[in-house]
């Protein structure tokens, strides 16, 4: 037996309560309106519309006016057609396409497509950003174009850097993002490493590598956020883990001392310090998640930042950042959601594929099922076993429209659509498949080919690609890896892989809470098939287990940073 490989957005104040409820395929709960006086008018105007287009429409066609000014008036309605086609339609504009406040407007529209247009693909904006975080991040962008290469503030930060030591107190103080390990993990680095950057005032510059180009637009309006090519810090993708100036050997050495953090100066301190935060971090890196060391750390002008872990739950639980964060995230959960939407947006190159696939086969559909399934080396089990255990979840969960036919228990006739209407009433359904390989996707087309789906649902199935193999190093594979990531950020209901990162990035974007298929772990085919996020927010799966020197518990922890659903030695945020 073959083994398988490896919606609107809320008013915005400065509490960000949630927009949803959570119903029992996880996703957010659609407000629901009745017809009412507004619904006569919304009808009215529908009647009238195609008159006042002939009389009015000029040299543009009737069929155009109408089509924009009918998606239009859906989206103010709440919504009676179609979501995804009155949300892709090209001529719909409003608030939505700066996410609620959280991008900046006045980019080149055309430089980066998918900043103002993601916002007509996504089905649920579930928080609102709050005013403190866009504050937060008005003055991040302020800061940035400042400080960032190409300007006086930057070149003189440079030149203390090429001076190998500490001198004087800068303007402007650098986190230098290095990316490591797989495209998923470096993403949620990134965006937590943006979260710090937010919460120490520096300025955040991205070691682009060769297989790194090309995937993401600039997220900052006026400037860049590439670290150029001559930086004073040689060979910064072959440093490894522990290079001189790590941070766990510059206190090894005593080059830094921390005994008296209040007494550290720049002058005392390198100027740079090389921050290792991955999964094989040592006891003397985690010590970065100390008051004390960061009071020290404050003092050096530059941080290399090397990390392939979503480190902000571990942030949360730091004295001196959790009010921030409470400030900026009222919503524990919607810390990734916000960030990555407001920082990640694909290049044109990527958009394109994106958008083409979504057009021409996904589009149509009155609903958009995602699974993302994905094993590690030590989670292998038979392909048999995992088809099992994805149909054992859907009929648990009520997930995947059910057959014509099928005997096997479940709670009702049919599925549940994510607003509590039946499949039926769903008329379509599109199956999303995002995987390394194809057996899952040819099991689950042949099932809706052999068998019709209750209730005269029609079904297609899809897979974009399937590469055999994760190939990281290579450019194509990441931008076919991104697309599928947002490809599955488009669905209505998320079923995704345990300890996954490409599974949190796809429900974060998508603002939904997934469920998790349960991990393999030592190729024993689990009890229960799956489980249902409490939270949307990614799990930090290694965390720092230690004490630092004045710790006190916080009864306030425990209720917001707790073991993660898919990992019980990780930790993840809950509201």
């Amino acid at each position: 037996m073959r083994m398988a490989g490896g919606t609107a957005m809320k008013k915005l104040d400065d509490g960000a309560a949630p927009a949803w409820r959570r119903p029992r395929d996880g996703a957010p709960e659609r407000e629901k309106e009745g017809l009412g006086k507004a619904g006569v008018v919304l009808i009215v105007c529908l009647m009238t519309l195609p008159f006042l287009v002939f009389l009015f429409a000029g040299r543009e066609r009737a069929s155009t006016v109408w089509q924009s000014a009918s998606a239009k008036l859906t989206m103010i309605s709440g919504g009676s057609m179609n979501a995804s086609r009155a949300r892709t339609t090209s001529s719909a504009k409003g608030d939505d396409e700066l996410l609620g406040g959280l991008l900046s407007p006045g980019f080149n529209r055309t430089s980066c497509l998918s900043r103002y247009q993601s916002w007509q693909y996504y089905k649920y904006s579930p928080y609102a950003p709050s005013s403190y975080l866009l504050r937060k991040l008005r003055e991040y962008e302020a800061r940035h174009k400042k400080c960032a290469p190409g300007t006086p503030l930057y070149a003189k930060a440079v030149e203390q850097l090429r001076s190998g030591r500490g001198t004087e107190a800068m303007e402007c103080n650098y986190l230098v993002w290095l990316p490591y390990k797989g495209l998923g993990n470096r993403m949620l680095s990134l965006t937590s490493t943006f979260v710090y950057a937010l919460l120490t005032d520096r300025v955040l510059l991205v070691h682009s590598t060769a297989d790194f180009v090309d995937l993401f637009c600039e997220p900052f309006p006026g400037t860049t956020w590439v670290l150029p090519p001559d930086f004073p810090v040689a060979n910064l993708s072959r440093l490894g883990l522990s290079p001189d100036q790590s941070y766990r050997n510059l206190l090894d050495k005593k080059k830094i001392v921390v005994d008296d953090p209040k007494k550290a100066t720049v002058r005392s301190v390198p100027p740079y310090v090389f921050l290792n935060l991955g999964h094989e971090h040592k006891f003397m890196d985690k010590l970065f998640y100390c008051s004390d060391d960061q009071l020290v750390l404050a003092k050096v002008n530059w941080l290399l930042v090397y990390n392939d872990l979503y480190i902000v739950p571990t942030l949360y639980s730091m004295a001196q950042f959790k009010d921030e964060l409470q400030r900026m995230f009222p919503a524990k959960e919607s810390v990734s959601h916000l960030i990555s939407r407001y920082l990640l947006h694909p290049t044109n190159t990527v958009w394109g594929l994106i958008t083409r696939y979504y057009h021409s086969y996904l589009a149509q559909a009155d609903r958009m099922i995602g699974i993302q399934i994905r094993m590690f080396p030590f989670s292998t089990i038979p392909v048999d076993d995992m088809y099992n255990q994805i149909l054992a979840c859907s009929r648990q969960e009520h997930i995947l429209p059910e057959i014509e036919g099928d005997q096997a228990e479940t709670s009702g006739n049919l599925g549940t659509t994510t607003n509590g209407t039946t499949e039926a009433a769903a008329g379509s359904t599109a199956i999303l498949i995002a995987s390394l390989y194809a057996d899952y996707y040819e099991r689950i087309r042949s099932t809706y080919y052999e068998h019709a789906a209750k209730g005269g649902v029609k079904v297609s199935v899809f897979q974009p690609s399937h590469e055999e193999v994760q190939a990281t190093e290579k450019r194509a594979h990441n931008q076919k890896a991104l697309a599928e990531i947002y490809l599955l950020s488009f669905s209505d209901v998320l079923l995704t892989s345990g300890i996954s990162t490409f599974g949190y990035l796809s429900s974060n974007l998508a603002g939904v809470r997934p469920t998790i298929l349960t991990t393999a772990i030592g190729h024993k085919v689990p009890t229960t098939p799956c489980v249902r996020a409490v939270s949307m927010e990614p799990c930090n799966l290694t965390p720092p287990r230690v004490k630092c020197r004045g710790y006190n518990e916080d009864k306030d922890l425990a209720q917001h940073v707790k073991g993660c659903e898919d990992h019980r030695i990780g930790v993840k945020l809950y509201d």
